[in-house]
């Protein structure tokens, strides 16, 4: 397997970090429209693991907009595999340029959605993904793979949700994945910030758009933006959250593989994150089409939401500044396997100490790229295979997250996952 990783920010950083300890591919080039950036991350792992390890990478400039480029930059280092780790504005042209380039294609975020313009409560307009699924068949006639949505949210969860209806169900009421953390940056003087943990572009995205809920009979439709509030219990001492609808990939995935009555995706943002979000929205800080801005060299065209984005800390940078956990997870109801009723919470949680002090990474970005290295894993081993484009419900879960929690030493990755039974 040779792979193409286009980003070095956060994520993709920690996806060449984490690739570095396995042993599963021949070449992992590390490219970003910033080469220094890749080079940092190669420096990294020479430093950490050596000139061995370090000679199965490779960096790489790329314009991750231009899809003939990146269908150039896959060419020319004989990738078989490109993995999309950048902002999901750029996924039609890292999708296009994969399957121009014979490669196979990852992601972790699907194309954007496109609420309906006269009401985009009543209708789902396009949604997360419709242009991806709407190339099925192209991917399907190349003999190559699209598989979408393999982060940790989506992703784990979505691995989550086939796990539970092979082997904890018998029938699904609910799928419900369940986000939340108690996370804390601060300031060099130890004052706690507003920092985002994540992508401040993409939380914007899919936090100020119109939530998505699959329902057996209505099909998809969309509430408004932070609905259906709800205090969850998390797990390991993160305690009760508040957690609201927000739009995301899963639930325009799990319906198309897995019978279940409901499908929603509720994430803990919290009272001061939503109020913000709620300012950029009223101060048309969350567009993102450009206006016209002065500056020293004359007027320049600027979208608000890059300028939000490029005020804020970069989320790479927060690790050594942050404490606390995040926890990834999916709450499943309905009939288990033995005909009682059943209620249960898979999850998995990542401590930022412990990411820092492993991968130099904190815990939201590393979580997210924990999950593509096993599925690039699983393909390169031929235990996961398919064609088209499809989602991680579309493959057995049982080898992936035995890979996920079997200890390094005995050839996995040394992250064990849980199932909480949560009924009375």
């Amino acid at each position: 397997m040779r792979i193409l990783l286009v980003g070095a920010g956060g994520v993709g950083d920690a996806i060449a970090k984490i690739a570095a300890r396995r042993g599963f591919f021949e070449l992992l080039v590390v490219s970003d429209y910033d080469e220094s950036r890749a080079q940092r991350t190669l420096g990294w792992i020479r430093a950490k693991h050596g000139d061995e390890v370090a000679a199965r990478f490779a960096t790489a400039q790329i314009d991750a907009s231009d899809p003939d480029i990146v269908a150039s930059v896959a060419r020319e280092h004989g990738a078989t595999h490109v993995m999309n780790a950048v902002e999901p504005k750029f996924v039609q042209a890292i999708f296009a340029g994969a399957l121009a380039a014979g490669a196979d294609y990852l992601d972790m975020a699907m194309s954007l959605s496109e609420p309906h313009p006269s009401d985009p409560y009543a209708q789902t307009g396009v949604k997360l993904g419709d242009d991806q699924f709407a190339q099925t068949t192209d991917w399907d006639a190349a003999g190559r793979l699209a598989l979408v949505g393999m982060g940790v949210e989506p992703g784990l969860s979505d691995v989550f949700a086939r796990f539970a209806a092979d082997h904890l169900f018998s029938e699904i009421d609910e799928l419900g994945v369940r986000d939340g953390a108690n996370l804390v940056v601060t300031d060099e003087e130890g004052n706690e910030v507003f920092a985002p943990s994540f992508s401040i572009w993409t939380t914007i995205e899919e936090c100020l758009n119109p939530p998505v809920v699959w329902e057996e009979e209505a099909g998809w439709f969309t509430t408004p933006p932070f609905s259906e509030p709800e205090v969850f219990e998390f797990p390991e001492g993160i305690g009760p959250v508040e957690c609201v609808n927000v739009e995301h990939e899963e639930v325009l995935l799990m319906p198309r593989w897995i019978d279940a009555k409901r499908v929603t995706f509720k994430y803990g943002l919290g009272a001061e994150f939503i109020n913000v979000l709620r300012t950029l929205h009223l101060l048309g800080l969350d567009s993102t089409t450009p206006v016209r801005v002065r500056s020293d060299d004359g007027p320049v065209h600027v979208a608000p939401r890059d300028v939000v984005a490029a005020s804020l800390p970069d989320p790479a940078t927060i690790g050594p500044r942050m404490t606390g956990k995040t926890c990834a997870g999916l709450w499943v109801t309905g009939t288990g396997t033995d005909g009682g009723a059943r209620e249960a919470y898979l999850y998995h949680v990542s401590d930022n100490e412990w990411t820092m002090r492993e991968y130099d990474a904190q815990c939201v970005v590393w979580q997210t790229a924990l999950n593509p290295v096993i599925a690039l894993e699983l393909l390169a081993t031929g235990v996961w295979q398919g064609r088209g484009v499809l989602g991680p419900e579309a493959f057995d879960a049982a080898p992936f997250l035995d890979l996920m929690a079997r200890p390094e030493s005995d050839g996995g990755y040394g992250q064990p996952w849980h199932v909480e039974d949560r009924l009375a």
